[in-house]
């Protein structure tokens, strides 16, 4: 009977390792939103970590998050860092490439629930007097994210935070086009 069963648990963690495994090894979120706002304007609330409290759907998860700000005001080198409840954790951002009104990329580091390295990246299109923005994150996925993408669709749930934090950005970008 004891054969039998340590058998079968055998067999059924076999079985979770291959499907574990077997699961993408790269993950890419994007959304995109169009934005009654010139790119330039778009694009300044973005290259400027101190202009993300405004839109970013992060920044009112945990009100008593401790964030610090390094490196250049904005732009290339410019950093954040944070520090906050169970659903902000812990991480670092460092903007590595900036082009004005065209695209933005960062060095994306969480540390705390989880340690993972991703860039993120936006992208900034004008289409008559609008910009289409287009905000993307892509990485590899390790064997615990291989593991945590069977009970949550990384897409899904980090899309949505995308699709919130661009509309928030929608809704500042358009204010300040109008002044």
């Amino acid at each position: 009977m004891l054969k039998n069963t340590l058998i079968a648990l055998f067999v059924i963690i076999a079985g979770l390792v291959v499907i574990i495994a077997m699961q993408p090894s790269d993950f890419r979120v994007v959304r995109s939103t169009s934005i009654k706002a010139p790119a330039a304007t778009v694009f300044e609330q973005v290259n400027d970590f101190h202009k993300w409290d405004a839109w970013s759907p992060w920044a009112k998860l945990d009100p008593a998050m401790k964030k610090s700000h390094e490196g250049a005001p904005a732009g290339v080198g410019a950093m954040y860092s944070w520090s906050g409840n169970d659903q902000v954790g812990e991480g670092r951002m460092t903007l590595t490439e900036s082009r004005p009104s065209e695209m933005i990329r960062i060095k994306l580091e969480f540390l705390k629930p989880f340690a993972a390295t991703n860039t993120a990246e936006f992208d900034f299109k004008a289409d008559g007097n609008q910009t289409v923005v287009t905000w993307s994150m892509f990485g590899t996925n390790n064997v615990m994210a291989k593991a945590f993408g069977l009970l949550m669709n990384m897409d899904k749930v980090v899309g949505s935070d995308f699709e919130n934090g661009l509309a928030q950005l929608k809704a500042v970008a358009e204010t300040i086009g109008k002044q």
